[in-house]
């Protein structure tokens, strides 16, 4: 069987690394400062003095845009290095051991994935308050169950392999079964899981900075913020809102693409197994 290009992994690995390689290059340079205002740039529309034109309050949108993305990515990368982290640990334990142990910590994952994540950080935002550091606590407590639930099925399935029984017969312990054999063998569905995870994380910041109970004004700026504040000229200045949903839309499109990309090859590895096999 001939292997053909995987362009959904290609396009999107090219187009987060590009975004990914703007927001680094804005921690140490921006064309403006993006807290900078300007009574007399106010509102301006795209040119070549501010290639997205500026706000209200006179600022550079491709400056804070830049700021935005990297809030917001950052936003993302905690909250799914929590939900990764725990959900690996839990779903290791539970899928390897079974028994009692997943039972318990499997109910109490049905208990949590039963309410709609939104709805559910909204509940806990109100309650805990706004801001980043709460928003990446709330968000990565609740991508825990996903990864869990995703990492327990693959530790069941692999532990009934041969390498594993093989491993077992010859003394190594179980922790180093579990995170030094099985856990490279589940990395693509894993790392699939990631870049899920990341979209989801991405579009929770937007939704609740958008809404008010995430990144505040005293915070660093944010991608949602930046759409809660450019509501009100929508058609006096759409660039403004166009901007930042722009910014939203490419994020989420190059992790889509990634997780799509990454199922590709696990089922075109399987196709090729097989192949392999009907012809022995």
């Amino acid at each position: 069987m001939r292997k053909t290009p995987n362009y959904n992994l290609i396009i999107g690995c090219t187009l987060t690394a590009i975004t990914v390689s703007v927001i680094i290059a804005g921690f140490f340079w921006s064309p403006y400062d993006p807290d900078m205002m300007s009574g007399t740039e106010k509102s301006l529309a795209p040119s070549f003095a501010h290639l997205l034109g500026t706000d209200n309050f006179g600022r550079d949108i491709l400056s804070r845009v830049i700021e935005g993305a990297g809030t917001t990515l950052t936003i993302a990368f905690f909250a799914v290095s929590i939900g990764a982290g725990f959900g690996t640990v839990i779903g290791g334990l539970t899928g390897y051991f079974g028994g009692l142990l997943d039972e318990i910590m499997m109910r109490i994952n049905d208990a949590v994935t039963a309410f709609p994540s939104m709805l559910l950080a909204l509940v806990v935002v109100s309650i805990t308050g706004s801001g980043g550091t709460n928003l990446i606590l709330v968000l990565g407590i609740l991508f825990i169950p996903s990864f869990a639930r995703v990492v327990r099925g693959e530790f069941a399935r692999q532990r009934g392999m041969d390498y594993v029984k093989n491993a077992r017969l010859m003394g190594v312990r179980r922790m180093r079964i579990m995170f030094v054999h099985i856990l490279p063998n589940i990395a693509p569905v894993l790392l699939s899981s990631v870049a899920i995870g990341f979209n989801n994380a991405v579009l929770a910041e937007a939704s609740m900075s958008y809404l008010g109970l995430g990144v505040q004004r005293t915070e660093r700026v944010s991608l949602g913020r930046m759409l809660l504040d450019s509501q009100s000229y929508l058609f006096s200045a759409p660039w403004y809102a166009l901007s930042a949903g722009c910014a939203i839309a490419i994020l989420i499109l190059g992790f889509a693409l990634i997780s799509e990309g990454l199922g590709y090859r696990r089922i075109w590895r399987t196709a090729v197994k097989r192949r392999r096999k009907f012809h022995a």
